[in-house]
């Protein structure tokens, strides 16, 4: 058989990363996403956005303790992976050292966590499709993510460890790593279908977490959100 007309198997990874493609980038939380790179959020937006992360990660990690020895699921549980302590030092910078009783969870991040808790329960693969959605869209890009917001509002690393992951010497061998191991996954046709249909859920309730943030950024003079302030941050609050 001519080498060229033989069909191309896609590996899972891949499905799974074009299934998170295709849902994440709804137009309210592109938007909010563009507003907060570019430089037209104040400082308090960005902390409301990262006061609901904390519950997401928080949320993952309770359940990656949980399942830490579960033989499928052991291998994509990374400790130093982990990012509630930068998380927690970033608020703590930006709120306050009592950041935790002023952030409270917003219904588009209640609804993911609860989703994120249903399936650590019951499916490890559905567990693993919320974790690479996370952990792989935290490392892709992160750090120019990080090298943005820091200069937007002036930061040095205080207020961006969380896009940082100091803890991974290279990223780029974590994301290859992390993808062996999803084709490697020892799934069969039915659980990969169910693991791709949670990973486009994960993306879609990731979305509306940045949306709802996006939506509920007070009015800006001029109707805009202008430049990054100086002023006091307000309190995270849903």
């Amino acid at each position: 058989m001519d080498p060229t007309s033989r069909s191309t198997v896609t590996p899972f990874s891949e499905l799974l990363r074009r299934r998170a493609h295709r849902t994440h980038g709804s137009a309210a939380s592109t938007g909010f996403a563009e507003d907060l790179l570019q430089g037209r959020c104040d400082v308090a937006d960005y902390a409301d956005l990262l006061g609901q992360y904390a519950f997401v990660h928080a949320a993952l990690e309770r359940a990656a303790e949980r399942m830490a020895d579960h033989p499928v699921v052991a291998s994509f549980v990374t400790p130093g992976f982990t990012r509630m302590p930068a998380i927690g030092a970033d608020l703590e910078y930006l709120v306050g050292p009592d950041w935790s009783e002023l952030v409270c969870p917003s219904p588009a991040t209640s609804a993911y966590v609860r989703r994120i808790n249903e399936v650590a329960a019951t499916s490890p693969g559905g567990f693993v499709a919320h974790h690479f959605v996370r952990s792989l869209g935290d490392l892709c890009g992160g750090r120019a993510t990080g090298q943005l917001l820091a200069e937007c509002f002036g930061f040095e690393t205080n207020g961006v460890l969380f896009f940082l992951v100091d803890q991974v010497a290279d990223p780029g061998e974590f994301e290859r790593t992390y993808r062996t191991q999803l084709d490697a996954a020892p799934w069969d046709d039915e659980e990969r279908a169910r693991v791709l249909a949670e990973v486009e859920l994960a993306a879609a309730l990731d979305d509306a977490l940045v949306a709802e943030v996006g939506a509920a950024r007070p009015p800006r003079p001029g109707g805009v959100h202008g430049e990054p302030s100086d002023d006091p941050l307000r309190s995270v609050t849903a």
